[in-house]
């Protein structure tokens, strides 16, 4: 498209839109005489001058002289005669007032850019599973491939394959700075790590410091995610263990008694410590914790690897370099058994299968809290003589006493299983989950009968 003018002859010139005509040097116009009156110039008449970029003259209307054009709509007005000079900004000079206008852009700019980023980081650290709660145990963040072949599997290929995994936790107890100390394994990729409830539990509830240190001695600052004292179990966050390696996870399910296994921690304070034994026994029931508010019950796999005082909370490792089990107890010689205290190994230490470590640590890291199956029934725990779990007490409203249950009441199998008395019960009953149902033997009046108890649920 061309913009349209008249020419000084009357017929009309073209010129492409936007860009103004070449400046030409006029002819000199002859000096008139004084007092001599106007005449019409018989050269030709000036053309228009080069104005400021980005202006652009206003077409003058048709008839009047060339020469005569009113000037442009912005900028300075063209000079009348030759002698004047311009004062428009030269071509290419940017003026000064455009500087504090691109420093004052740039400026926000910066400000939304570093705005638009942090939200994209909280973003995508939400999405990565960072946060304590909410995500849960993500598959994608475990690992569990075995990392050693079967014909691999010595204690030293075990040791250096699991001992970057392996932590030591430091913790406060009544007020003393690292008063408890235990052991714990990074369990995935997005800084959790598993220990025992009883190294961790003091300072959870006090508001005490928790710290994890590392193979080379690093110490880093720890918050609890959540606990479950019925399973002696804690999962602990620290956004620096994010990048360490996590452990490889096994099945408890796979192992036979007599197979080899290793046991890795920081017994007595001492870090990175690495004991070897065999797997004694597979579902030993155990109790552990100086009170009923306090004990777990824990289906054990049962160990004479040495475990003493601050091996709690490490891991038990096959010799393919998985881990089968938490250590979190030891036997003692008055027949007792202490999730962590002054007694010394007498090779008999008991671990919390891995199974039920998976299904408390992702329940923790869904909801901040684990939930454990109950049937509304109190049971005898100090009768051991085989015969079965005598039930004392049945609350009312509950799935005991819907399915019948009564004071009095023996049970002697679960699902099949055999059962020889309380602690045995709740241990069987504790490997499931609320909401399912499952099946008692009971002997009532010397008969035996089959009942069917749909579990219910408490939270701890």
């Amino acid at each position: 498209m061309n913009d349209e003018q008249p020419g000084p002859d009357g017929t009309e010139e073209t010129q492409p839109l936007g860009r103004p005509p070449v400046p030409s040097r006029p002819a000199p116009e002859p000096a008139s005489a004084p007092g001599d009156s106007w005449v019409p110039p018989t050269a030709q008449p000036r053309p228009l001058q080069w104005d400021a970029p980005g202006t652009r003259p206003q077409p003058a209307p048709y008839g009047q002289p060339f020469g005569q054009q009113a000037g442009p709509a912005y900028g300075q007005p063209y000079p009348a005669s030759g002698g004047g000079s311009h004062s428009t900004t030269p071509r290419g000079r940017v003026p000064v007032w455009l500087w504090p206008v691109v420093t004052a852009l740039a400026l926000v700019v910066g400000v939304m850019g570093g705005v638009f980023g942090g939200i994209v980081y909280d973003a995508l650290e939400e999405e990565s599973g960072s946060s304590l709660v909410g995500s849960g145990l993500g598959e994608d963040a475990v690992r569990t491939e075995a990392p050693l072949e079967a014909e691999e599997g010595s204690v030293a290929a075990v040791a250096q394959e699991l001992l970057p995994s392996t932590v030591q936790i430091s913790a406060s107890f009544e007020g003393e700075a690292n008063g408890a100390t235990g052991s714990g394994f990074v369990l995935d990729t997005r800084g959790h790590v598993v220990t025992n409830n009883h190294v961790v539990a003091d300072a959870a509830q006090e508001d005490g410091a928790i710290e994890i240190v590392d193979q080379d001695g690093n110490r880093y600052d720890a918050e609890v995610v959540g606990r479950s004292p019925v399973y002696d179990l804690a999962v602990l966050y620290a956004r620096e263990v994010e990048g360490m390696k996590p452990a490889a996870l096994g099945a408890s399910t796979a192992l036979q008694v007599g197979e080899g296994v290793v046991a890795i921690g920081s017994p007595l304070g001492l870090s990175s410590t690495v004991t070897a034994g065999i797997v004694s026994a597979l579902k030993r029931p155990v109790t552990t914790g100086d009170s009923a508010n306090d004990s777990s019950y824990i289906n054990a796999v049962q160990t004479d690897a040495a475990i003493n005082p601050g091996n709690s909370g490490g891991p038990l490792v096959n010799l393919r370099g998985q881990v089968v089990g938490v250590n979190s107890a030891i036997a003692t010689t008055g027949g007792g058994m202490l999730g962590g205290g002054e007694s010394g190994n007498i090779g008999v230490g008991f671990a919390i299968p891995i199974e039920q470590v998976r299904v408390t640590a992702d329940q923790i890291l869904r909801t901040g809290e684990a939930s454990y199956p109950v049937i509304g029934a109190q049971v005898q725990t100090g009768q051991r003589d085989g015969t079965g779990a005598e039930i004392e007490e049945v609350i009312e409203d509950t799935p005991a006493a819907e399915a019948g249950l009564k004071a009095g009441d023996v049970i002697v199998a679960v699902d099949g299983e055999r059962v020889t008395d309380g602690i045995a019960l709740i241990v069987a009953i504790r490997t499931h989950q609320p909401g399912e149902t499952i099946e008692f033997s009971v002997v009532r009046g010397g008969d035996e009968r089959t009942v069917e108890v749909e579990l219910g649920a408490e939270t701890g």
